[in-house]
């Protein structure tokens, strides 16, 4: 049985910056249409303090979704025949959203626009999206590793990108958090023992379903009938504490590893103090008290959260080396992790070739 390896990675990161001192002149709500009652400075000051995020990177006006999805791929692709694409898989949540519109365009599919924008005729490039919420993008290179397993497919694109800016209320605090880019992966299929060993994904429906939804403005005067991102914080801090550090034990069991197999972890940004109780709690399961030094890497305090997109761009500045001290050598080991709306999670081990 043929294995899954990562040939190529690209991403696309705007140039523009949006530093915490944007929000400076927001009016923030809570979530019962109430002003809060602290000044936009002791806001700001709390929320890096929680979230460590300083800085974001937003779109420009001009680009869609699908556009900088393309420039991701065009860049994965490199010295690649795209005619030779068996499938592209884009993982989003909004599909193109045009600036001030707030309704979602995913008609025809991200996916089907970027194939068109890299030109392929090929009728049986097969091109579809996955929405999954921020797992969506690892969710996809699940897909790839169960087409090129099945023996239908020896090369799959799969991309993650959101323009979050385009579907957050700028009256509730939580919309620091979230910010634009893309990233993408080339999977091939190789005979080698290498590339993707293990995945396991669960989806809590039940209790959890609601945890990140659609709402409308928090601004009492809004008049407007638009819906935008929303969650609640709190329960997903305790829900990914629960359940993310569970689910990465569970991947690495059934290939017969432990932990300290492991040379990075690479877990979605969404909250770099939750990241580092992810991480924490996942060691305590193992008994391990000293977490490594590295182990880690983090984007989160100067892209903020861009869902889909952070794992593929983590993943291309990491094996470009413009991730600090960050490197990843042939054999080593990594997991991949992500948490989000659904509530969904995934977790991929990883051997790199």
């Amino acid at each position: 049985m043929p294995h899954s390896v990562i040939t190529g990675t690209g991403s696309f990161i705007p140039e523009r910056v949006i530093d915490n001192s944007y929000f400076l002149k927001n009016e923030f709500y809570t979530i019962n249409k109430e002003k809060i009652q602290k000044t936009n400075e002791e806001i700001i000051n709390k929320f890096h303090e929680v979230t460590c995020i300083r800085e974001r990177r937003y779109a420009d006006d001009s680009v869609s979704t699908s556009d900088i999805a393309y420039e991701a791929a065009e860049m994965a692709l490199e010295g690649i025949d795209r005619e030779s694409l068996d499938c592209i898989i884009v993982a989003h949540n909004y599909g193109n959203v045009e600036p001030g519109c707030g309704r979602a365009d995913m008609c025809p599919s991200l996916a089907s626009r970027v194939k068109y924008r890299l030109g392929i005729e090929n009728p049986f490039t097969v091109a579809f999206d996955v929405p999954f919420g921020c797992p969506g993008w690892l969710h996809g290179i699940i897909l790839a590793d169960y087409y090129i397993k099945s023996g239908d497919a020896k090369k799959v694109l799969v991309i993650g990108a959101e323009i979050l800016s385009r579907v957050i209320d700028w009256h509730d605090i939580d919309c620091m958090i979230y910010a634009d880019g893309a990233g993408a992966a080339l999977v091939e299929a190789t005979e080698e023992e290498c590339g993707i060993l293990s995945h396991v994904t669960r989806s809590d429906t039940k209790d959890a379903v609601h945890m990140i939804w659609n709402g409308r403005s928090y601004d009492p005067n809004h008049e407007g009938d638009e819906i935008y991102l929303k969650m609640h914080g709190h329960d997903i801090y305790r829900y990914a504490l629960r359940h993310v550090p569970e689910t990465v034990k569970m991947s690495l069991d059934k290939v017969g590893m432990t932990l300290t197999d492991v040379k990075k972890v690479l877990i979605h940004q969404a909250n770099e103090k939750m990241d580092h109780a992810i991480l924490k709690n996942l060691f305590k399961l193992y008994g391990v008290k000293e977490i490594p030094e590295h182990i880690m890497p983090l984007t989160i305090a100067w892209l903020g959260n861009t869902s889909v997109a952070t794992l593929p761009t983590m993943f291309d500045l990491l094996q470009r080396g413009k991730l600090n001290n960050h490197r990843l050598h042939s054999g080593d080991i990594a997991v991949f992790a992500s948490v989000g709306a659904g509530m969904n999670i995934n977790s991929l081990v990883y051997k790199m070739p």
